[in-house]
């Protein structure tokens, strides 16, 4: 292959996913070039119809980066649904908790959006940016790294020549396999069912979630009424779960929900997906660095594992352009580290956490679910300690990026 047949760019983001997508907008305007290769076709145009049941919770500093790199606005607001309330509550006993924003000055917790919603965005911002070069349809096929670049090969024979590849390319990231980086983690033995259901009574802008023997049920508000479940709960029972009559599902979940929204009605396909934790050893090697599900996937008990990738993108944008401008290499090891260093510690102190309330909330032993519904009330009365927790999952706690600071009290204005 001649030098002219060289696709040359400063970064390669594999994956051109919400973290992906993120990294590439963050990018932009930059002086850096930047190509975003994704396997799948592009979202099509327009977005219509019923709620797709894959959602995130996007927490307000993930919202301050989608604002900051120009995809917030580019959201349709009537496909947002803002709640304001979560309340969690055990099966295995008396144990509540309510957070409330309005206990910590805010108007809203967090949005609950669909992720296609929020890629189109993402992606339609990309095709702004003079900087980034989308390739819709690309799947990485090889991956050569040099002194001073690195060379990736499509599939197609097509050929891209960089001084960085960033990994987005989630859980099983080929380009983490490539570039010989392990992993550590394990499975749970359990799947998240995930569908689209319509309540009896209305949601309240509140997501629901109890905790049973099995695993947690969130029931998460959507914009027109619905909700969006995530059933964790052990793989054969999940399996038995997608094999039911609907009737017969919509009984299970109602009883399962306690009936807190009334009867509960399946008004999609139902799917599921296996859960485990896994945390990368390292996040960089020579010209590689990893983000998002690639580096680091967590129980979705909480839904923080799509706001720990905002925040990734934006650490690594900021790492990258101050690099630049020191006129420093911005995929060099020694560049790399202080993004590892500043995202490893938080990613593996939420893991921690989910991993831990998992085990908990999971244990039949009558003297931990005792003390864990003392536990869920004394917090549950304590305005400072669950106005921590409730601030940490906002994103007003810990070492920012740039794109995720901002005013904690500020809504988008929906």
């Amino acid at each position: 292959m001649s030098e002219g047949d060289l696709i040359d760019v400063d970064v390669v983001v594999v994956g051109g996913n919400l973290v992906g997508a993120t990294l590439a907008c963050a990018l932009g305007e930059s002086e850096l070039r930047v190509a975003l290769i994704e396997p799948a076709p592009p979202p099509q145009e327009p977005l219509e119809g019923p709620s797709d049941p894959r959602v995130i919770a996007v927490s307000p500093a993930s919202v301050r980066v989608l604002s900051a790199v120009g995809a917030w606005a580019g959201i349709p607001s009537q496909r947002i649904c803002p709640y304001a309330h979560m309340r969690v509550w055990d099966a295995g006993g008396p144990g509540q908790i309510h957070f409330d924003a309005t206990a910590v000055g805010a108007s809203e917790l967090g949005w609950i959006i669909e992720n296609q919603v929020i890629q189109r965005a993402l992606l339609r911002q990309t095709e702004r940016l003079g900087n980034v070069r989308f390739l819709a349809g690309a799947r990485l096929e090889q991956l050569h790294v040099a002194a001073d670049c690195v060379h990736v090969v499509l599939e197609d024979g097509r050929a891209i020549r960089a001084r960085l590849v960033a990994a987005a390319d989630g859980a099983g990231s080929r380009v983490r396999e490539l570039a010989g980086l392990g992993v550590r983690g394990w499975g749970y033995d359990q799947k998240g069912v995930v569908a689209s259901i319509q309540p009896e009574y209305p949601h309240e802008s509140t997501a629901w979630q109890r905790f049973l023997p099995t695993g947690p049920l969130a029931l998460l508000p959507l914009f027109d009424g619905q909700c969006s479940i995530v059933w964790s709960t052990a793989s054969g029972e999940a399996d038995r779960l997608l094999a039911m009559p609907m009737e017969d599902f919509d009984q299970a979940l109602t009883e399962a929900s306690e009936h807190r929204l009334g009867a509960l009605r399946c008004t999609s396909e139902r799917a599921a997906f296996p859960l485990r934790l896994q945390h990368a050893s390292s996040y960089v090697s020579e010209r590689v660095v990893l983000l998002g599900d690639a580096a680091h996937t967590v129980h979705p008990l909480a839904g923080q594992g799509a706001n720990l990738g905002f925040l990734d993108a934006a650490a690594l944008a900021e790492v990258m352009i101050d690099a630049v401008a020191a006129r420093r290499d911005p995929g060099s090891r020694r560049v790399l580290r202080r993004y590892e260093r500043w995202r490893k510690g938080h990613n593996l102190l939420t893991m921690a956490a989910m991993d831990g309330f998992k085990r908990l909330f999971g244990t039949t032993n009558p003297l931990l679910g005792a003390a864990r519904g003392i536990g869920l009330n004394l917090t549950d009365a304590s305005g400072t300690i669950k106005g921590w927790f409730t601030r940490y999952a906002m994103g007003h706690e810990g070492d920012l990026p740039r794109l995720a600071r901002g005013d904690p009290d500020t809504s988008p204005g929906f």
